[in-house]
């Protein structure tokens, strides 16, 4: 996955950095890491219907923020969403938990970002398929390249 994401960055011309560290999948301990802040973080979190098992949904979000189900489910246009099991979404997406991108390379996933991830950062940060990588990719052109469905996500924050 690295290597696929390395190959579609440089083909797509995006401005981005690699940054090599301990293998981390936890967004605040990962964003300390990179130096970044928790906020550029994009968490991808692979959730699915509870109506069809083959509906899936990689949800991503600020890595200081949590997860709305209703808001994901929202979005895809299902009933209910819930959050794939670590099997299902190694099986999925090839990458461990902690270690997703926030790209699909599947027609399978449906791409959704909470605008928050992106409103308010020049750069997103994330684990690059490997919890030991992490690129650091230019707001503007993850957008472009990923092409992702801009949907709010995030829990209320209390």
């Amino acid at each position: 996955m690295y290597e696929k994401l390395v190959e579609l960055l440089e083909r797509e011309q995006a401005r981005y950095r690699v940054i090599e560290h301990l293998a981390e999948g936890r967004s605040d301990l990962v964003a300390a890491i990179r130096g970044t802040s928790p906020g550029q973080g994009a968490k991808a979190m692979l959730c699915q219907s509870k109506d069809d098992s083959q509906a899936w949904i990689l949800a991503i979000l600020p890595g200081d923020r949590k997860l709305d189900f209703k808001k994901v489910a929202l979005a895809a246009g299902i009933k209910k969403a819930t959050l794939a099991s670590p099997d299902d979404a190694q099986r999925e997406t090839g990458c461990v938990i902690g270690a997703i991108p926030p790209f699909s390379f599947s027609s399978a996933i449906k791409l959704v970002v909470d605008p928050a991830l992106v409103e308010s950062v020049d750069e997103i940060a994330f684990n690059a398929g490997r919890l030991d990588r992490s690129i650091v990719l230019d707001s503007v052109d993850y957008l472009r390249i990923a092409q992702p469905l801009l949907h709010p996500l995030c829990a209320s924050q209390a």
